[in-house]
Parts: C-alpha cells; structure tokens; sequence
C-alpha cells in the first residue's frame, strides 16, 4: 500500500502568509503541518510515499521533505501542473501508484489518532474506497456525505443545501479503481475533477465504498482560525521539556523551551513551546503559543498565537493574541512624537487594533 499527499494547493485564504510560503509549511506547534500526514503514513506502516507538488513550490517542499528518510519513508515527488482537483491529482500520480491501492491525504490536514487503525481495517474488509467523515456546523463548505444503512449512497461537493452534515475529512483509501472513476467523470462547474464525482461513480457502478465517521477531532488548517485552533489541540498533548536557559524566569505547566532558547524576567504559561534560539526579555508568553526559531519578544506579551522564525515583538502596551506572524516579521512600537500607527502590510492581510 502507498501513499499519495496532496500538497500542491495555493494556499489563497491563508495570504500573505502564503505569497512566500507553501501552506502546507505553516508549523502547528513549531513542526509543518504537512510533516504530520507523513508521520501519520509512516506510522501506519506505508514506506513509499508521493507528494503532489505544484510548480511554484514544490522546490520548497522538497527542501523541507527531502527524500523522506528522516521520517523512515521514500518520497516521490510528483508534479501537478494546475490544482484541477483531487481526482486530477490521483490521475497525475498514477504512474507512481500504479496498480496498488492508496492513501489519498490532504496535506494541509490534521487527523487526531493518525491512520494507522484506518489503514488496518481497509486492508482486512477489502473495499474499493474508504472514505473519513465527520460532522460539521457548515457542511454546505465541503464534500458532503449521505448515507443509508450505513452505506455511502450520494456525495456531493460543496452543495447549498446539504441533505447531511457528514463532511469528507481530507483523508480517503483507495483501491486502483478510482483512476477509472477519475478518467471517466467530467470537471465541474469550478473546472475540477472532483474526488466526490469519482466516489460516486464507484458508488454507482455497484462497487464498495465504506464510510467511517471520525471520532476524535480533525481540521483542515487552510484559514487562520483553524490554523490557531488546530495548534491549540496540538499543544493540549504536550509533553513539558526544558533545554534552554531561565534567568530569574518561570514555566508553569506544560511547556517546551527548546535548546539555545533564552529567557529573561519573563513567564511562560503552558502549554506552549518556544523554540531554539529564541529569546524572551521582560516577556509574558501565554497558554496555546508556538514561538519559532530565533524569535525575540521583549517588553511585550504574546498568547494564543503561532510566530514563525525569525520574528520579533516588542514595545506592545497591551497584548498580541490570535496571532500568525509570519517569517522575519517585527511588529514594534516606535518612540518617537507623536505617536502613531505606522504599517507596511501584504495583499489581503487583516489588522485589529483593540
């Protein structure tokens, strides 16, 4: 069994973040999020691995990846020259998947318990396609799932009145029949090859497609509440570690100080993890915080927010929370008269200011 991530999408409603990043690439709890499906293959027992690229950063995500070996995988990278939808992107990748079956994961997904049991229990029932659902106060944003004793009858894509709240959760198996639902299914409205048309072709021609609903939580990470919420409920399972250096400092709970980090006159409450060569000064990190590499925080209290490396906050008279900074960003206030807001922001970036 193989398994093919999908890490080809532009990432739009996570910009500016993603006008120099790939999407995937946006740590939750200071790792990528797209090294947690890899982890989550590897686990289950799946040593070859494709991933989806698109021409714009597939050399970033090769980069951070490699070939795979760090995570006891082998990773090939398979390019998708357009996002024309998942169908498209499993049809691309035939020639690495040749005729075994498959895990199809999203890369920018997140999935509490991995997939190692999935993966069993598809192995052992042998159906054609086992699809992950799970429900959700917004179905009419997803692939939506019906279902009548207990088997799946009807999916739909993104439907404005959604007959379920059974959303697809961005994980799926299959065998090599779905690149013969995928060749005969037509793009859709948006001009995707969508993976719900494939299932139900498979659906329609009689074949066996098992749904398994999710229990424990999911999120797809692709706007920025569901990226903070998803490094919350990553946090929550920390386990506290302290490498670096306190000076007249305190860590209450779980937190993480990586090797390198520094901290001066400044609390840290948990959980929450504070990377390699970061310095605290005079600082107050609050619960569900992610502080990158050689990041500064001085004079200033930061919580509920995920900072990549490289960034600094400094000078603030009130508190940064639900945040996402990006690489190399330094938000400050400066000292001279009189005061005022000065900014330089990205396209479709958002500021509030309390």
């Amino acid at each position: 069994m193989k398994g093919l991530i999908l890490s080809g999408g532009r990432g739009t409603r996570l910009r500016p973040i993603t006008h120099t990043s790939a999407k995937q690439l946006v740590p939750v709890a200071n790792k990528p999020v797209l090294f947690y499906g890899i982890e989550a293959m590897a686990r289950a027992g799946i040593e070859e691995v494709g991933i989806i690229i698109a021409p714009q950063t597939g050399d970033e995500i090769r980069a951070a990846v490699g070939d795979g070996g760090r995570f006891g995988v082998r990773v090939t990278y398979v390019v998708q020259d357009e996002p024309a939808g998942l169908a498209h992107a499993a049809l691309t990748a035939e020639p690495f998947l040749g005729g075994d079956s498959f895990v199809m994961y999203l890369g920018d997904n997140l999935l509490q318990g991995g997939i190692t049991d999935l993966v069993g229990a598809f192995r052992e029932h042998g159906p054609d396609a086992l699809i992950l659902l799970t429900p959700v106060s917004d179905p009419h944003n997803y692939g939506v799932a019906e279902l009548r004793d207990g088997r799946v009858v009807r999916l739909a894509e993104k439907p404005p009145e959604p007959a379920t709240n059974l959303a697809l959760v961005g994980v799926y198996m299959f065998t090599p029949a779905i690149h013969e639902a995928a060749r005969a299914i037509e793009p859709s409205a948006r001009g995707e090859l969508e993976i719900t048309d494939a299932i139900q072709y498979l659906v329609d021609a009689g074949r066996r497609v098992e749904p398994h609903v999710v229990q424990g939580w999911w999120k797809d990470t692709g706007r920025l509440e569901d990226m903070l919420e998803a490094n919350r409920l990553v946090l929550d399972r920390l386990e506290g570690r302290l490498e670096g250096e306190l000076v007249a400092s305190s860590c209450d709970g779980r937190v993480v100080v990586e090797a390198g980090a520094r901290l001066e006159r400044s609390t840290v409450r948990g959980p929450a993890v504070i990377g390699a060569g970061t310095r605290l000064v005079d600082a107050y990190v609050g619960p569900y915080t992610a502080i990158g590499e050689d990041c500064l925080i001085e004079r200033a209290e930061v919580e509920h927010s995920i900072l990549l490396a490289g960034s600094s906050v400094s000078g603030l008279e009130g508190r940064m929370e639900s945040s996402l900074l990006g690489r190399n960003v330094s938000i400050g206030r400066g000292e001279r008269q009189p005061r005022a807001y000065r900014f330089m922001v990205g396209d479709n970036s958002e500021i509030s200011i309390l």
